[in-house]
């Protein structure tokens, strides 16, 4: 495959609030990210665990996603179905390949083309109504 190697980056979790949402996390053993990150275009607060206290590109993480509004992809998420996981994430090979193979094989796709997500990395997400009902996101091996 053109945009392979495929593995779980991450798993999205949508909150009200990063800080009560991250207790569990801690008290798991997780370790927490660098900092919090403002998205700006996206209207969300991510912050990142992981297995590992040292924060690597390799192993998948949870990201705690807290909405800046209502009126944003994650606000409107939380009023519709509370608290919860919101997508998973696959890092691939070749995001721009991907992306035109799952078009060109009948995927309906959020995002036609890759856009700056967390962390500057390339994203896309697909549309859940192509997945069975999961929000999937995509981000290129760095």
């Amino acid at each position: 495959m053109k945009f392979g190697p495929i593995s779980v980056d991450h798993i999205g979790i949508a909150t009200a609030d990063l800080d009560a949402a991250s207790h569990f996390w801690r008290l798991l053993g997780l370790g927490q990210g660098r900092g919090d990150e403002l998205v700006k275009d996206q209207g969300v607060t991510t912050r990142f665990f992981s297995t590992q206290k040292q924060e690597t590109n390799h192993i998948p993480k949870i990201e705690l996603l807290e909405p800046t509004g209502e009126d944003t992809p994650i606000g409107k998420f939380l009023a519709k179905r509370g608290p919860g996981v919101q997508q998973i994430c696959f890092r691939v090979g070749n995001l721009a390949e991907l992306i035109s193979h799952l078009v060109g094989n009948g995927i309906q796709m959020i995002d036609d083309e890759p856009r700056i997500g967390a962390g500057g990395k390339s994203i896309a997400f697909v549309h859940p109504k192509s997945t069975g009902g999961v929000l999937v996101e995509l981000t290129q091996y760095e």
